[in-house]
């Protein structure tokens, strides 16, 4: 599955885009054998069928791959949290948000690797990022004045609830998890 270009950028080539998804494939196939951090260079273009060159024309280090294979679990989340319409439930999240948090388990030693607890890490900061201008553009179209506010809480807060539960610091099935943040991201949203 090939990404899609930022708006207002010219598309991606389609052999640039096909090159990264067997890298992007080649290290999740790795890493489902492995840990991130016993996984090489070389055992990834050796999967994908790529010279090393050109792995290292499209990224700078096993990281930046690792970070880009993970992207679709941040566009996950963030169109989890944004999946309803109406007056939102105050207790139960929407079921997308409770199968996002089910999804995560068969790449979950990545994300672990990737996002650190409390929400940090490589993986963290770009969850973060997307989240918070996803949000900062909800509340600015609402017309809140605290817009900056809240969507840094919304996003420090998910993320640091997804990163914790996936390092095993909050003891909770998917669907109690996906509850308890959703609850506590209402309360941001009704605080101010």
């Amino acid at each position: 599955m090939s990404r899609a270009a930022p708006s207002g950028s010219a598309p991606e080539d389609p052999r640039t885009a096909r090159t990264r998804e067997r890298l992007r494939r080649a290290l999740l196939d790795e890493c489902a054998e492995r840990p991130l951090s016993r996984v090489s260079v070389a055992a990834v273009v050796r999967r994908a069928g790529v010279g090393r060159a050109t792995f290292y024309l499209h990224y700078d280090g096993l990281e930046a791959l690792a970070v880009d294979a993970c992207a679709d679990v941040v566009r996950e989340a963030v169109e989890a949290l944004h999946a309803w319409r109406g007056r939102p439930d105050p207790v139960h999240a929407p079921p997308a948000l409770v199968a996002f948090f089910g999804s995560l388990a068969p790449h979950s030693a990545l994300y672990t690797a990737l996002l650190a607890p409390g929400g940090g890490g490589p993986l963290g900061r770009v969850l973060h990022r997307d989240l918070r201008a996803y949000s900062l553009r909800e509340r600015e179209l609402a017309g809140a004045a605290d817009a900056p506010l809240v969507a840094s809480a919304v996003a420090a807060t998910f993320a640091g609830v997804l990163a914790d539960w996936l390092h095993g610091l909050i003891e909770a099935t998917p669907g109690q998890v996906a509850d308890q943040v959703w609850q506590l991201l209402i309360a941001l949203h009704r605080s101010r």
